[in-house]
C-alpha cells in the first residue's frame, strides 16, 4: 500500500490507493507528450483568471514564469515523471507548487482535469493536423510535378488488373493526387471541429467563478468555446473523426503502395525506386525489396484498428466524463505518428521515382489496348455500337490466334471484319493516337494532363495558410 493519499483528490479517502491500482490507472507514461499543450493551456487559463480578478497580476506572473521554466526543464530532460501523480496535469502542477509555493495551487481554480485534458488533446491534435496537412501538401506537390514531367509517357491502364486502354503515367499519378486532395479536404474540414475549446466546462457543469471563456479561447487560438459543458468534457468525436480521416488516407496510400510494389517487380518493371527506399535480402544477393511501400501498406491495418478502438471506447458511454476516456490517447497518438511517418516516406519517395518509359510503352502494346478505339472508329463510320463491339471482338480473337496486336494486322485482314474500316485506321490504332484522342477535361491527352496538373497546383496554393505551415507537435 502507498503511504499517502493522492494530493489532487485524496482528502475524501480514508486509505491510500493500492500501488498496483495507482500504476494501472496512471496515464503519465503516455500523456507526458502533452506537456507543451498542457502548459500552454495553463498559461492562457491563468491569464484569463487574472483578467477577471480571480488571480492578482503578481500571482499570474509567478504562475506563468514558473510554467515557462518547467517547460524548459522538461525539454532539457530534467523532469522525473511520477506515477503517483497520475498524469501530466498533476505532475506539472506539483512541480509548479514546488517552485513558487502556494500560488501554484491556485492555478486549478475554475477548471477540472476533465476539461483540461479535453483541451490539451484538442491543442495537440490541432498542431498534429497542421503537421499532417503540411506533409499532404508536400506529397501532392511531388505527385503534380512528376505527373507534369510524365504527361507523355504511355503506359497500360488496367481494370481487373488486366490491360484495358492506354493511359499516361502522368494521368495515373494525377489519379493518386486526386485521392490525396480529397483526404486533405477531409482533414481541413475536421480541423474546424477540433478547434472548439472545452476549457471552462470544469468537471461537467461549469464553474461558479466569473471566468471569461472567450478570452481563453482567443488566447489559445480556438474558434469558440464549446456550447455545452457536459458535451465539452465527454466529446471525443473529433478524435474518432481524425482516425476516420487517417483510415481513408492509409487506404489510399496502401493502394499506391500496391501499385509501386507491382511496378518495381521484374514482371512489370515499370519504375525504379532509389536504393535508399529499398532493402536487400540476407540470402538472395539479387534482391531489391520495396520495403517502404510494403511497410506503409502494412501499417494501414493498425490505423483501421485505432479507429475501431475509439469507436468501441465511446460506445454506450453515459454523459459526462468517464475514466474509459483515458484510453483515447494511445490510439490517437499512434495514429498521428503512423500517418506522419507514412506521409514523410511517401513525400520523399514519390519525386524520386524514375519511370522506365520503354517498358511501359511495350506493355501498353500488349493486350489489345486499342480495341475500344477501333470500336469507336466504327461507330463514327455509322456502325451501331453493339455491332462494332462484336466486330472488334472477332478481330481480337483473330489476333490472339495469330499472336498479333490489332496495329500489327494488315488493312486487308482488318477489312475482313468490316468494310467500314479504311486506310486511316492505323492512326487510330497507335498508342499515341489513342491517348491523344481523349482530349477532354479528365482525359488522357498529354495536354489535358498538363492542364490538370496546373489546376491541381492552383488548388494546392489556394489552401489555408495553416495547411502548409505548422507548429511542431510534441513527440
Amino acid at each position: 500500500m502507498t503511504q499517502t493519499t493522492n494530493q489532487s483528490w485524496g482528502g475524501r479517502f480514508s486509505e491510500p490507493t493500492d500501488a498496483f491500482v495507482a500504476a494501472f490507472t496512471a496515464s503519465i507514461g503516455f500523456d507526458q507528450r502533452l506537456y507543451h499543450h498542457d502548459i500552454r493551456g495553463s498559461i492562457a487559463h491563468a491569464t484569463m483568471l487574472a483578467r477577471v480578478g480571480v488571480l492578482t497580476i503578481d500571482e499570474r506572473d509567478a504562475i506563468v514564469d514558473g510554467l515557462q521554466q518547467i517547460e524548459a526543464e522538461i525539454e532539457r530532460g530534467e523532469i522525473e515523471w511520477s506515477v503517483a501523480l497520475e498524469d501530466i496535469h498533476m505532475n506539472i502542477e506539483a512541480r509548479l507548487t514546488d517552485r513558487i509555493g502556494i500560488v501554484g495551487k491556485k492555478l486549478h481554480t475554475g477548471r477540472s482535469r476533465n476539461d483540461q485534458i479535453a483541451t490539451d488533446i484538442r491543442l495537440y491534435l490541432r498542431d498534429g493536423i497542421d503537421a499532417v496537412s503540411s506533409e499532404l501538401s508536400r506529397l501532392r506537390q511531388g505527385l503534380i510535378e512528376l505527373a507534369d514531367a510524365e504527361a507523355d509517357t504511355i503506359m497500360p491502364g488496367f481494370t481487373h488488373l488486366q490491360s484495358a486502354q492506354p493511359v499516361t503515367f502522368g494521368h495515373h499519378l494525377l489519379a493518386w493526387q486526386e485521392m490525396i486532395a480529397r483526404d486533405q479536404e477531409r482533414l481541413l474540414d475536421a480541423r474546424k471541429r477540433v478547434n472548439i475549446m472545452p476549457l471552462g466546462a470544469a468537471a461537467l457543469a461549469g464553474t461558479t467563478y466569473p471566468i471569461d471563456r472567450h478570452v481563453t479561447a482567443e488566447l489559445l487560438g480556438f474558434d469558440r468555446p464549446a456550447e455545452n459543458s457536459l458535451d465539452a468534457v465527454s466529446d471525443r468525436d473529433f478524435a474518432i473523426e481524425f482516425t476516420a480521416f487517417a483510415s481513408l488516407l492509409m487506404m489510399h496510400l496502401s493502394r499506391m503502395s500496391e501499385e509501386l510494389v507491382l511496378w518495381t517487380s521484374a514482371q512489370f518493371d515499370f519504375i525504379d525506386l532509389p536504393d535508399r527506399f529499398c532493402t536487400g535480402s540476407s540470402i538472395m544477393p539479387q534482391k531489391k525489396n520495396p520495403d517502404v511501400p510494403e511497410l506503409v501498406r502494412g501499417k494501414t491495418g493498425r490505423v483501421y484498428g485505432h479507429m475501431m478502438s475509439l469507436l468501441t471506447l465511446m460506445k454506450s458511454q453515459p454523459l459526462a466524463y468517464n475514466k474509459d476516456n483515458q484510453e483515447d490517447k494511445e490510439p490517437l497518438f499512434d495514429t498521428l505518428d503512423t500517418v506522419l511517418g507514412s506521409l514523410r516516406a511517401f513525400g520523399d519517395m514519390i519525386p524520386a521515382i524514375r519511370a522506365k518509359s520503354d517498358n511501359m510503352h511495350e506493355a501498353a502494346r500488349r493486350g489489345f489496348a486499342t480495341a475500344t478505339d477501333l470500336a469507336d472508329y466504327l461507330v463514327r463510320q455509322g456502325v451501331a455500337f453493339r455491332d462494332a463491339h462484336e466486330i472488334v471482338g472477332k478481330a481480337v480473337a483473330f489476333g490472339i490466334e495469330e499472336g498479333r496486336d490489332l496495329s500489327e494486322m494488315t488493312l486487308d485482314e482488318l477489312q475482313r471484319f468490316s468494310d467500314h474500316i479504311g486506310d486511316d485506321i492505323f492512326e487510330v490504332l497507335t498508342l499515341e493516337g489513342s491517348v491523344a484522342a481523349r482530349n477532354h477535361i479528365g482525359g488522357t491527352a498529354p495536354d489535358q494532363v498538363r492542364a490538370a496538373a496546373q489546376r491541381a497546383r492552383e488548388a494546392l496554393a489556394a489552401l489555408p495558410r495553416h495547411a502548409h505551415n505548422h507548429e511542431d507537435h510534441a513527440q
